[in-house]
């Protein structure tokens, strides 16, 4: 590469121009870069770093290689005009756990078809104490030294990543008082999710959990509809069984304070109309989960 910024340009230009969303990158040297407070270090991996050298302030992770979270429009328009691109670490799961991410179970982190058999995915905006946020601002220039994965493999793919990505800016912040109140039936999905019990294979069975609020969340008094919303494809359960579980699961959502009423409803996307699902908000399963 020339050693001239119009040498430059064009080269990274077009080796950008090959590059889409979700396109990744694996081994190498591959380190996750954050800046801290070198005087208020908050995660260990700071702390090391602030212990070793008073003056630094930037601390480094080791990951298994990076996916390219920006928007494809915007990687392919000249570096001129679009110095920077964002990038998320990749990090490796069981079997399990990429299921749930690739059916949007898991709004923490992102299913990239390209690097699935590897079991690893996007970690967007993992909250654990020992690592950073998971996004990072890099030039251009960085990425086109790179060699590509192709991250996306049909528009399913695509339409996939990007609501995934979209959810990690997006999810709604439901009242206090409602986090209070869903706590029994929280801590019930908790503690069931990954039992093998046919409690816990429904549960692992749900596409998503939405919840209604009648008339408004900020109402004086509200009514609530827990959608349990089931995969089409999942036929281990009877309409029997699931209302059974329904029940057992409302048992732990009695009416209280402002929440006036509660009912729920196990369905599947084709069951609801357009309206009850817009009007409904995620409760995604991150929230009732360790992971």
């Amino acid at each position: 590469m020339s050693n001239e910024p119009d040498g430059w340009i064009p080269e990274i230009d077009s080796a950008l121009s090959k590059w889409s969303q979700g396109d990744c990158t694996i081994g190498g040297d591959c380190w996750f870069v954050t800046r801290f407070d070198p005087q208020r270090p908050l995660k260990p991996s700071s702390q090391d770093v602030a212990a070793a050298d008073a003056d630094a302030d930037l601390a480094e992770s080791a990951v298994s290689g990076f996916v390219v979270v920006t928007q494809t429009c915007d990687l392919v328009r000249s570096c001129l005009d679009r110095p920077f691109l964002e990038i998320s670490p990749l990090v490796k799961v069981d079997a399990e756990l990429l299921a749930e991410i690739k059916r949007l179970k898991r709004p923490s982190y992102a299913y990239i078809a390209g690097v699935a058999d590897r079991f690893l995915v996007a970690d967007l905006v993992r909250e654990a104490w020992a690592l950073p946020n998971r996004v990072m601002t890099v030039e251009k220039a960085v990425v086109a030294r790179w060699e590509r994965i192709p991250g996306c493999q049909s528009d399913a793919d695509i339409r996939s990543l990007a609501e995934a990505l979209a959810r990690k800016r997006s999810r709604f912040a439901f009242p206090d008082d409602f986090n209070k109140f869903a706590q029994k039936l929280q801590k019930r999905m908790q503690d069931k999710h990954e039992k093998t019990t046919d409690e816990g294979e429904a549960l692992r069975a749900l596409r998503e959990i939405r919840v209604s609020a009648t008339p408004a969340w900020d109402a004086d008094a509200v009514e609530l509809i827990f959608w349990f919303i089931r995969a089409e494809e999942d036929d281990r359960f009877q309409n029997k069984e699931w209302y059974e579980l329904l029940d057992s699961w409302l048992k732990f959502l009695p009416a209280s304070g402002r929440f006036s009423s509660v009912d729920g409803s196990v369905v599947t996307l084709e069951d609801m109309t357009a309206k009850e699902y817009v009007n409904s908000d995620r409760l995604d399963l991150d929230r009732l989960s360790s992971n």
